[in-house]
This record gives C-alpha cells, structure tokens and sequence, in this order.
C-alpha cells in the first residue's frame, strides 16, 4: 500500500462508501462510477469480506486491509492460541500487527517494530479502531532496534518474513528475514525467552538442532496446519500438537515414545478408524498420543480401534469393514459411483485411484485407504 493510498482511506467519504458496500461484489464496486475512489473502496470491500473469518475484529473495527500483509497475516484464531504473557513483549515483525492485537490483552505493554513506514501508519491507526493503546508501533527494523535496545523484555516474539526479495518461498530460519539465528547472541542479551513462528513445512527436529532447550508446537485450525512455533525459553525440551478450538497434548520430547505398534494388523477386528489430525502428524506425535488408544504403526498412517475411542486429537470414523486393497476388483464395483477418499501412507494419490477406478467425487461410498506392515488395505467406511 503506498502512502497516497492511505490517505485516500482516511478521507471521511471514502470510510463511509467502504461502510455502504460493505456486502457487495467488489467488482461491482470498482465498476460503480457511483462510489468515491471505487478502486480503493472495492480492495477494502473484498479484503474486509474476507477478514469476517479470518480477522473478525478488524472486520467490526472496520481496519485498513494492505492486500500484501492481509495474505501474510495470521488468523485470529492462531494468533490468540500462542501461550505468552507477562509484563513487556518485543514484537520484531509486526505486520498487519495481528499477533501484537492478541499479545495485548495478555501483556501490559507491547512494542512493535515495523520497516515500512504506510503499514506501520495502517497498524496505528487499526489500533486505535479497536480501541487498543497498550501497542507501541515503532518505524524500524529487528536489526537495528536489537543494536541499540537498553530495555529487557520478558518475551520477544518473531514472524519472520519467508520470501526472499525476488519473492522465492524460503523455509529455514537462517533464510528469513530477519534472520532469528544470526540475531539469537544479540537477544540474548534483552530477553530470556524468543518465541518465533515458522511456515508449516518447518522441520521439527531443526528447532531443537538450532535452540536445544526449547518447545516445539504444531498449530492446525480446520484441518489444515498452519504453523510450527518455537519457544526458546530454556525449558526441558517439549512438543506440543493442538488443534484450535478443539484440544491440545504437549509432551516432553525426552518421554515421548514412537515405536510402531508390533502386533498383527487384525482387520476383522477394528470397529474404528482414527484420522490423526495433521498438528499430530506435523509433530511425529500420532503414535505416542495415540498407542493406548488404537494400534498404530507410523506417525503418517491412520490408527484402528476396536472400541469407540473418546478425547483424541483428531477424526474418529466407524468401519464397516476391510479389505486387502485390490484396484481391479475396486474398478469393478465402483466405477461410476461417487466416492470420498482419504489417504495416509499410501502409494497412489486421489486422482490416480479415481482415474484406474473410474470413480467421480462424491460420498456414495467412503473409502480409507493405508498401508499397514507393507500391506495395502481398503477401509469401508460407514
């Protein structure tokens, strides 16, 4: 967003044109020779539309949406499920400032550090529309507000910036901006505690080759994961699996216990199919939060019950029976029929099997296929 953007934003008509097309077509909007600055008014309109869910209080606050930092932004949801409090947090990347809006109410003061000077401006001001005055936005780097800092923090927080500057996605953390490794000595020296969010293709393993004495946790909201957060704090080494609103399991990483279940796979057996929820996965803890509850042979499958198994962190569905997976007999009872498939540790992917199967997308029959001790099953569904 440019600076002359913004100020069109501002302006008092072009506020209340965004609040009378609040529920239209953007397009129709942009096109509307009605509405003041329909360009700008039409982004906002599409942008707030899309922050009912995402950002719901933004949306009500009816804040300043810059398209770039929107799409970068944490969800609401996510960003008040990270477990931080104290007196004074060190925000490093503010952004759309979404994470600084949830540390607020669980921090006396937050100080917010962001490089562009127009969405540190939009940041004050969706502050204020919220009515939040305890987050300092300030116009400047990590790197040099690090350099300088006479202040302890009891928390300091990073998002860091996974694009390179051609806009290649980078995952390890040394490839970020800012760089958390090579600013880790100078932190050291205002804090005791960095929490830092990293992109769900993170590797757990690397945080605890990077920090040692530290917690890793795995965030999912809808089934989706969205991000692998580390805490270095100095606390006995942990991993964490939680799926918003829905549960959480938290483990020392020392206790955990991820040898594959060694009985038979006995199919006529299991009542009960366990879809482990991608948080577990993503955390390889699917077989230690699983192994009193159901059989389960690897951190990627799915795990059978023989009875109905309560409080798990993940989908429970009722077999109705398994088979040995065998495509050509599948072809001859399902083709043409609409299926729903899902997959955990097998060969072939959901477009594949629909194409040798001939089978459409749908919920006629639902299917689960896996691979269990070098066997491929297909599990009925009820």
């Amino acid at each position: 967003m440019t600076r002359s953007e913004l100020d069109i934003l501002l302006l008092p008509e072009v506020r209340q044109a965004i609040e009378e097309n609040i529920a239209r077509d953007p397009l129709q909007v942009a096109l509307d020779g009605r509405v003041p600055h329909a360009r700008e008014v039409a982004t906002q309109v599409k942008y707030l539309q899309r922050a009912r869910t995402k950002l719901p209080r933004l949306y009500e606050a009816r804040g300043i949406i810059p398209a770039r930092a929107f799409e970068q932004s944490s969800s609401e949801e996510c960003a008040a499920a990270k477990r931080l409090s104290g007196g004074c947090l060190l925000d490093l990347t503010c952004g759309l400032g979404m994470d600084s809006t949830a540390f607020s109410a669980h921090f006396e003061r937050v100080v917010a550090l962001e490089r562009d000077e127009v969405l540190a401006e939009v940041v004050r001001e969706n502050l204020r529309r919220m009515g939040i005055a305890n987050v300092e936005v300030i116009t400047t780097s990590a790197e040099e507000y690090v350099a300088s800092c006479t202040e302890h923090f009891d928390w300091v927080y990073a998002d860091p910036d996974r694009r390179t500057a051609e806009g290649k996605r980078v995952v390890r953390l040394e490839d970020c901006s800012p760089d958390m490794v090579a600013l880790w000595p100078a932190l050291k020296r205002i804090t005791e505690r960095v929490a830092i969010k990293n992109s769900p293709l993170f590797d757990v393993e690397e945080a605890f080759r990077l920090f040692g004495q530290c917690g890793v946790e795995v965030i999912s909201l809808g089934g989706e994961c969205k991000e692998v957060n580390i805490y270095a704090d100095g606390r006995e080494p942990m991993l964490a699996a939680e799926a918003v609103g829905r549960a959480r399991v938290e483990y020392l990483r020392s206790e955990v216990d991820d040898t594959p279940c060694e009985g038979e796979f006995a199919a006529e057996e299991y009542g009960w199919l366990i879809v482990p929820d991608v948080a577990l996965q993503k955390a390889r803890l699917a077989l230690h939060a699983l192994r009193e509850k159901a059989d389960i042979w690897s951190n990627n499958s799915f795990a059978f019950a023989r009875v109905e198994p309560k409080e798990v962190l993940g989908r429970v569905e009722q077999i109705e029976r398994i088979e040995v997976f065998d495509i050509k007999q599948l072809k001859k009872s399902l083709k043409g029929r609409k299926v729903d498939i899902i997959l955990r540790d097998f060969p072939i992917g959901v477009d594949e099997f629909r194409r040798k199967t001939g089978t459409k997308s749908g919920s006629e029959v639902r299917l689960a296929l896996t691979k269990v001790n070098a066997k491929l099953y297909t599990v009925y569904l009820k």
